[in-house]
């Protein structure tokens, strides 16, 4: 294990689990990569490329608030108030120095401030002067989300600075553009900005949602009740303006005749990083791993790698931590991890499952079992939903995924957790089916 050191940024370190063991004829090599940053010291500093900002050196972050202000915003009439009490509370928490701005979203994107296709830098009249312009906000019109990132995206752009993130907040489904447009939208803003998103109330669509936050590497959750925007508002900016390093990409380096099977997110959340990889030299990938603050992540990768004889090992990959400079190479972070893949003829080696490899494998089933479940009920085949919804239930269960477990019951009735028995809910309430279903991909890291 390597780290990266530089004053006021963080430490970056990888460390490998996994069982390098193989039977002869053997392929398969899994491994759960956790990659920790510590220590970034005095918040405010970033790496990025291709600048290092240091305290009082210039901004380090910028920052698009998008507030839904359809016509829906206006039932009940509190929705709207909440939404612009929860901008106001997430202004307050912006520091010092950070560029940031305001999009009304509609049918159309509106700058509500500071206009003029910038962005303004937070201060105390700043931040006073946007909360007065959030008071102007009304609702009316529809929802066409693409359009809300493309102008966020271009107001980031204004800005020569090392974090840019979004925060968008919608109460309905995006009915004012085609789901092709709001494809498109994501992939061009896919890699220049992250984003989190947040479903208010319970009339909007959660794979819409989750769909943001999946592609520009944020977060997504539900907020029924509209009176919890501001804290949740507040949690989110304090956690945007604690990160520290940009455009932090996984390297994956694989010799001749070894096949990357796939790359996912298993914690704090399960996401699919295969198909974002970008080619980064001979036999070598990058995948994206978005902003990092001083935190800890897992991975799992999995590599399929040439049969071998008994008693011969190999590197199956090499495993480092990068941030892409187009047209200048890369800034190494310096961390680097090994995966290895040894041939024995000890069954009890090559057949014992790492445990974090088989913890990981249960969270990511899980999340799949959920949404498949909750699919299947919609679709009204009691049968299956009652399978799948068993499956996750006998899953949380073993793998103490309690918070899982508790938002399942609410769907479910539980007769017996571990092995899996359910009967559906008669009647569920919607925003309990509903943050499952935004919740599903949350994980929890191996019992110790």
């Amino acid at each position: 294990m390597a780290n990266f050191s530089k004053s006021n940024v963080p430490q970056f370190s990888v460390d490998v689990n996994q069982n390098v063991y193989l039977p002869e004829g053997g392929r398969e090599v899994h491994a759960i990569v956790t990659v920790t940053a510590t220590g970034g010291g005095t918040i405010g500093s970033a790496v990025t490329a291709p600048h290092l900002y240091s305290p009082g050196e210039g901004p380090s972050a910028a920052v698009v608030l998008m507030v839904d202000c359809s016509g829906s915003m206006d039932y009940p009439p509190t929705k709207m108030r909440n939404a612009r009490d929860a901008t106001a509370a997430a202004i307050d928490a912006l520091r010092d120095g950070v560029h940031f701005a305001v999009v009304g979203g509609t049918h159309v994107a509106r700058e509500v401030y500071p206009g003029g296709g910038g962005l303004a830098v937070a201060g105390a009249g700043t931040r006073e002067q946007a909360k007065q312009a959030l008071r102007r906000l009304s609702a009316g019109g529809g929802t066409a989300i693409g359009t809300w990132l493309g102008l966020t995206d271009r107001l980031l752009a204004s800005a020569e600075v090392a974090i840019r993130h979004g925060i968008l907040l919608t109460d309905g489904r995006n009915e004012h553009e085609s789901p092709e447009d709001l494809k498109a939208a994501l992939e061009a803003c896919a890699g220049r900005f992250t984003c989190d998103a947040r479903g208010v109330g319970t009339d909007w669509e959660v794979k819409e949602v989750t769909a943001v936050a999946s592609a520009l590497l944020g977060t997504a959750d539900i907020v029924a009740d509209p009176a919890g925007l501001a804290a949740d508002f507040t949690r989110m900016m304090e956690t945007a303006m604690g990160k520290e390093v940009a455009d932090v990409s996984l390297r994956l380096w694989t010799p001749v005749g070894t096949t990357v099977r796939f790359v996912k997110q298993v914690a704090p959340t399960v996401e699919e990083l295969t198909g974002r990889r970008t080619e980064a030299g001979p036999r070598a990938g990058d995948y994206p791993l978005g902003s990092w603050g001083d935190e800890s992540r897992d991975y799992h990768v999995c590599v399929e790698v040439p049969a071998a004889d008994i008693g011969q090992e190999m590197l199956a990959a090499r495993l480092s931590l990068v941030i892409p400079q187009p047209d200048r190479g890369v800034q190494s972070l310096g961390a680097q991890g090994l995966v290895r893949a040894v041939w024995t003829d000890d069954m009890a080696a090559s057949t014992s499952i790492n445990p974090q490899v088989a913890h990981y494998t249960g969270q990511a089933e899980l999340a799949e079992v959920i949404r498949q479940g909750l699919d299947l009920r919609k679709e009204g085949d009691i049968d299956g939903a009652t399978a799948k919804l068993g499956r996750a239930v006998q899953l949380a269960s073993a793998s103490g995924n309690a918070d899982t477990a508790k938002l399942l019951a609410k769907v479910v009735d539980v007769v017996d957790a571990a092995a899996g028995t359910v009967r559906l809910k008669a009647k569920v309430e919607e925003a309990d089916e509903m943050t499952l279903e935004t919740r599903s991909t949350k994980t929890v890291r191996v019992k110790k």
